[in-house]
């Protein structure tokens, strides 16, 4: 193997595959990125048999091929030696099978590989029909919910995002059982099966890192596997098994209390409350809601207390005292886009949840916590 590429494109490329790169690898050889150089291209894989990553750099991108061949070049030393590098241009030669020379006209570096012999034949599959996504779209309902998962491995599902598919609905779902996050779009064309999946959180928050505009991603579903394809990249993660659980009864359907309010003005409000719960466990702040006016509090004993005012569009009868964690909505909060909220309330022991005024296809959802 030996060619030359330009720095950039190989680094970009890069900085996409590494994300499949597990420093927990049990097999040796899944610590190293595959270069597979053919005359078509050069192929980029990383993976760590749960996660695979490809970037594909068409020929026309590289400056020149001069023999083609694969090997594994460990992960750990590329990336930085790549971007280290003081020329834009940067020359590749396989030298006695194991080891690659890596060189400008100034400097090199001489590394020893592994055997591409010993990589995990790893199939990528694609659909005839594949669920086609607007990028930037993709990249909102990821955004709008994956901070909603578990980081608990004790219920494995809650770690990951339920997409379902029914018709032309696809929703995605996160919760951790104390707060939950649902967006749903419409797709330009139905499924014909219906779909129920679950992807593990940690893996579509890389893809997301990936999605940088609004071209369109393939999304291919399988059993136990999804492939999302875009641009040159293929990135497919394994699904979590098991079914996840039925969240559409936690979610209340009528409101005692509801609540019209510009949203940067309650999440600052609430922000400053939380200054004072700091280093506290569930960072609780209290809404109180009276006479058309909430009061956002919080107390620490041996730091002291805050406490603000701000007037609400609310009915006037609208009274109660709630508790909930600060971290939780402030979270929620971000996920929204638009200007104006509503909060929907029960009582101080029913869920609050939390939409756009004018976004329906979006709901946060917090549990109260109980402090008296």
């Amino acid at each position: 193997m030996k060619f030359t590429i330009d720095k950039n494109i190989l680094l970009e490329n890069l900085n996409h595959v590494i994300k499949g790169v597990s420093t927990k690898n049990v097999i040796p050889v899944l610590n190293g990125i595959k270069f597979d150089l053919t005359n078509e291209g050069l192929s980029l894989t990383a993976s760590d048999s749960e996660l695979t990553i490809n970037a594909f750099i068409s020929n026309k991108e590289i400056k020149s091929i001069e023999s083609t061949g694969t090997i594994v070049i460990q992960s750990k030393y590329i990336l930085e030696i790549i971007r280290k590098m003081p020329s834009d241009i940067i020359h590749f030669e396989v030298i006695d099978g194991l080891k690659i020379r890596i060189y400008t006209e100034n400097n090199q570096y001489n590394l020893n590989c592994l055997d591409a012999n010993d990589y995990p034949n790893l199939r990528i599959d694609e659909h005839k029909d594949p669920i086609i996504l607007k990028g930037d779209v993709l990249k909102s309902l990821i955004n709008q919910t994956v901070f909603a998962i578990s980081n608990q491995e004790l219920r494995p599902l809650l770690t990951g995002i339920n997409v379902t598919i029914t018709g032309d609905i696809l929703i995605f779902i996160a919760t951790d059982s104390y707060r939950l996050a649902k967006k749903n779009i419409k797709l330009s064309t139905p499924v014909t099966n219906d779909i129920n999946i679950v992807i593990p959180g940690k893996n579509i928050m890389e893809l997301e890192k990936i999605i940088t505009d609004d071209e369109n991603v393939e999304m291919h579903i399988f059993s136990n596997k999804v492939l999302f394809k875009y641009k040159n990249i293929k990135f497919q993660t394994n699904l979590l098994s098991g079914t996840y659980p039925n969240t559409s009864n936690l979610i209340p359907t009528e409101f005692a209390i509801l609540i019209k309010m510009n949203k940067d003005e309650f999440m600052a409000s609430v922000d400053r409350a939380a200054l004072l719960t700091q280093g506290k466990d569930k960072n609780i702040i209290k809404m109180k809601i009276e006479n058309k006016e909430m009061q956002i509090s919080s107390s620490a004993s041996e730091i002291g207390k805050v406490e603000e005012k701000l007037t609400v569009d609310t009915d006037a009868s609208s009274n109660i005292e709630i508790y909930f964690s600060s971290r939780y909505m402030l979270e929620a909060l971000k996920a929204i886009k638009e200007e104006e909220i509503l909060i929907l309330l029960n009582t101080d022991v029913k869920p609050i949840i939390i939409k756009s005024l004018t976004d329906e296809s979006l709901i946060q959802l917090v549990l109260p916590i109980f402090n008296k």
